[in-house]
């Protein structure tokens, strides 16, 4: 199986008079089609990782290998082209839009990249709404759906632009116990059907230990 992320002694210092360093020296390798967990205590750095796994944040210095491309000196724009194109990301709090429908929601990314909405596209849309469950609420303004269903439109969303590589950061974090069971089946579910990569940061071990593999980020440092 094919590497899709390969992270070499990635460091992440934020600050300019008082310098932290956040990330001290991680490596990190993740397989096309694994379904990993990152856990740690508040404040190990788990999320600066994943945002910089993201592209969200770039690191002070290190090396990340995505899909077989160095894309460490990549410019601010290449790398939102690549986030827009190649990564999904589900948060604990799903950021839909509230005046807008699931499945508007579900089209966003295509909205922000200014592509026209085809008839291919809207299909596709319709075909990740039946995917998680949500055909028959594809019409209703998302502040009239569970905190569940919303998420559900939000992971819909991620998979909009067929990524190579879901992030999660605490999908379940805000889903009473039901709907957290639901979630991690989904996420399962696409994992399996549609051969995404995803990464799930979580406090939740009883999500984690489901998963592939744990990645435990300690003091700034990785160890699996």
């Amino acid at each position: 199986m094919d590497n899709i992320i390969e992270i070499v002694n990635i460091k992440k210092e934020y600050g300019n008079a008082v310098k932290m360093l956040v990330l001290k020296g991680v490596n990190l390798t993740i397989k096309k089609g694994e379904f990993a967990s990152i856990i740690g205590p508040s404040g190990s750095g788990k999320s600066t990782l994943l945002n910089v796994i993201g592209t969200l944040d770039t690191p002070t210095s290190g090396e990340y290998i995505f899909d077989g491309t160095d894309i460490s000196k990549y410019n601010k724009k290449q790398l939102a082209y690549l986030r827009n194109k190649k990564i999904g990301f589900v948060f604990q709090y799903h950021h839909l839009l509230p005046e807008f429908t699931a499945l508007e929601n579900v089209l966003m990314p295509l909205y922000i990249s200014k592509e026209a909405l085809t008839k291919d596209a809207k299909e596709r849309a319709n075909e990740l709404l039946d995917l998680v469950g949500l055909s028959d609420r594809r019409d209703y303004k998302t502040y009239n759906m569970s905190g569940g269903q919303q998420q559900r439109v939000a992971i819909a969303r991620a998979l909009m632009n067929k990524p190579l590589l879901v992030l999660a950061d605490e999908p379940t974090g805000n889903l009473d116990s039901e709907s957290t069971e639901q979630v991690y089946k989904l996420l399962r579910k696409i994992n399996d059907e549609l051969k995404t990569t995803f990464i799930i940061v979580t406090h939740d071990k009883d999500i984690s230990v489901l998963c592939d593999r744990e990645i435990v980020i300690l003091d700034g440092n990785s160890k699996i």
